[in-house]
């Protein structure tokens, strides 16, 4: 979906720093509703740090980030989860002494105005594999069962949008294929994703536009069909 279905996250000259390391220089971008957009660059680009920002797990030096009409930079990210912004973290995160279903407990909350409203059933018709697991401790589990696992615990916080960093790094191919045909379905639903993803073809794949990070900045932003043509630019800014 295009902007024209209003804009649903403004993030506008966005800096942030690591201790005395300038990270982020002025990032500024949209999201509008029921959009997918990914997030693509080199390591070290900023992608993630972006992110982390705009979940307040790394304080933002100067710039704005709006969730529809509320000023989000600054705030705790308890309270930017709680305002419909949900983020499932590259490290997963999970709950390692809690169960598959304690962990998807611990993401509940009621849904903010507009939210669709997700189930624990709906996560394991995406993921049966956790269904099978639902009564095992969470640090037994493989990596790609704690992917599964941290994506449904966030999607059960009912947000309006979702921040997705690298959920298919070091997964077998059938669970890259679920995660992909999870994001695919967010976004059947109306959901926003933010999605930072390091394999181009399934960044191109489930995104309805790109945004090319290098530098801490943002470098380019079009179509994944018009990425997917710019041969320099994906030589300048995205070939390893």
């Amino acid at each position: 979906m295009s902007a024209e279905s209003g804009t649903l996250l403004s993030i506008d000259g966005l800096h942030a720093h690591y201790g005395k390391s300038h990270i982020l220089h002025g990032v500024s971008f949209r999201v509008a509703r029921n959009e997918v957009i990914s997030l693509l660059g080199r390591n070290g680009s900023g992608r993630s740090t972006t992110m982390k920002a705009i979940m307040g797990l790394v304080p933002p030096s100067a710039g704005s980030i709006r969730l529809q009409d509320r000023e989000l930079a600054g705030a705790r990210p308890y309270a930017i989860c709680r305002a419909g912004v949900a983020f499932v973290p590259e490290e997963r995160e999970t709950f390692a002494n809690l169960t598959v279903d304690e962990n998807l407990r611990m993401g509940e909350q009621p849904a903010v105005h507009g939210a669709y409203r997700w189930s624990t059933e709906q996560m394991f018709d995406y993921f049966p594999r956790l269904k099978e697991r639902r009564n095992t401790k969470a640090g037994s589990l493989s990596g790609g069962e704690q992917q599964m696992l941290t994506i449904c615990r966030s999607l059960l916080g009912n947000p309006l949008v979702i921040l997705i960093d690298e959920p298919t790094e070091g997964l077998a191919p059938k669970i890259v294929a679920q995660v992909g045909e999870c994001i695919r379905d967010m976004h059947a639903k109306g959901v926003s994703v933010v999605l930072v993803e390091q394999k181009l073809a399934i960044a191109l794949k489930v995104s309805t536009r790109v945004c090319v990070m290098g530098h801490g900045r943002i470098v380019y932003e079009g179509t994944p069909q018009e990425l997917a043509a710019n041969e320099k630019l994906l030589a300048e800014w995205l070939a390893v």
